[in-house]
C-alpha cells in the first residue's frame, strides 16, 4: 500500500480509515493484473470510473494517502493506457496536476462528468483491440452509493474488460431500504439492470436473506448473465467501518477468465499483509 503523502494544498477526497483496506486490495489486484498480463496483451488499460482527486485525506486525522489513480500509475509494471473519469471538475483538475508530477509521460485520458452519462466517451478512450493489436482493460468502479448503473457496465463490456467494483449495498442500499423498495423507485432497478427483482426479494425474505446480501447476489447473477464467471458472496471482500465494525460494502471482481479469479483469490488471502504476497 501507499505511504502517507504531504499536503500539496490541492483538493482531496475525504474518507474513513477503512479506505486503506479497500485501496490495499485494489492495488494488490491491479499489480497482479498489470504484471501478469504484461507481454500477453499488446495494451493493458486501466479505467477508473470515479477517479477522485488522486489524494485521499483520512477523516479526523491529518493523514493523506494516494488514491487509486496514483496507485495504478506507480506500480512496478504500469499500464499502457489510463482513463480517469470524475464528475467533480475541481477534483479532476487536482488529479491532472498530481499525475503530471508523478507520471508525466503516462498516456492518460481525462473525462469530466458522470460515468453513466459518458459511456461513449469512455469507450472511445479504451483501445478496441484487434487480433494483431490486443487490448485488455481493468475497470475500477468506486461509487459512493449504488449509483453505478448496470447499463454502463454492459456498454463497457463490449471491450475485453475485467471489472473490480465497490458494491455499496450496506452503506447505501441497506440504509435507504424503505425508499428503494418502493414501486416507483428506480435506483435498484438501474443498479441491477432489472425491474423484476422485487418478486425475487419477496421470496428471499422468507428464506431469511438480508437485503444487502440479496442485492450483491442479484448483481453477480446479472454479471454472470453477461458472460462473466460466477462471483459468489464468499469471493467478495466485505469492508467494515472502524468505528462500529459495521459492514459498509463489498469489493467484487468480475472476470471472463479464471486467471483473474485466481489473482483475486491471492489478494483475498494476502490482502491484510502486502509483504506476504510479494
Amino acid at each position: 500500500m501507499s505511504a502517507d503523502v504531504a499536503d500539496d494544498g490541492l483538493i482531496c477526497n475525504e474518507a474513513g480509515a477503512w479506505t486503506e483496506d479497500k485501496l490495499r486490495h485494489v492495488s494488490l489486484y491491479s499489480t497482479l493484473f498489470s504484471s501478469g498480463m504484461k507481454g500477453k496483451w499488446n495494451k493493458r488499460v486501466y479505467v477508473d470510473l470515479y477517479a477522485g482527486a488522486g489524494h485521499t485525506k483520512i477523516r479526523d486525522t491529518s493523514r493523506i494517502i494516494l488514491g487509486s489513480p496514483l496507485l495504478a500509475l506507480g506500480m512496478k509494471d504500469p499500464f499502457d493506457k489510463y482513463v480517469f473519469c470524475e464528475e467533480d471538475p475541481r477534483k479532476i483538475a487536482a488529479l491532472r496536476v498530481r499525475v503530471g508530477r508523478a507520471a508525466p509521460n503516462a498516456d492518460v485520458t481525462y473525462i469530466t462528468g458522470n460515468c453513466n452519462a459518458l459511456t461513449e466517451q469512455i469507450l472511445t478512450a479504451i483501445p478496441a483491440g484487434s487480433r494483431g493489436d490486443t487490448a485488455l482493460t481493468l475497470c475500477f468502479g468506486d461509487p459512493y452509493d449504488i449509483g453505478l448503473k448496470f447499463a454502463t457496465l454492459r456498454a463497457l463490456s463490449v471491450r475485453y474488460v475485467d471489472f473490480m467494483l465497490l458494491l455499496a449495498v450496506w452503506m447505501d442500499a441497506n440504509r435507504a431500504y424503505r425508499r428503494y423498495v418502493q414501486e416507483d423507485a428506480t435506483k435498484v432497478d438501474e443498479f441491477l439492470g432489472s425491474d423484476t427483482w422485487r418478486e425475487r426479494w419477496s421470496k428471499a425474505q422468507w428464506d431469511g436473506a438480508l437485503f444487502p446480501q440479496f442485492l450483491a447476489t442479484e448483481f453477480a447473477s446479472a454479471m454472470q448473465a453477461s458472460n462473466y464467471l460466477p462471483t459468489p458472496l464468499h469471493r467478495m471482500k466485505r469492508v467494515k467501518s472502524d468505528e462500529k465494525n459495521l459492514p459498509l460494502y463489498y469489493i467484487a471482481l468480475f472476470s471472463r477468465n479464471d486467471l483473474g479469479h485466481r489473482y483475486w483469490d491471492q489478494v483475498l488471502k494476502y490482502g491484510t499483509d502486502q509483504q506476504e504476497l510479494f
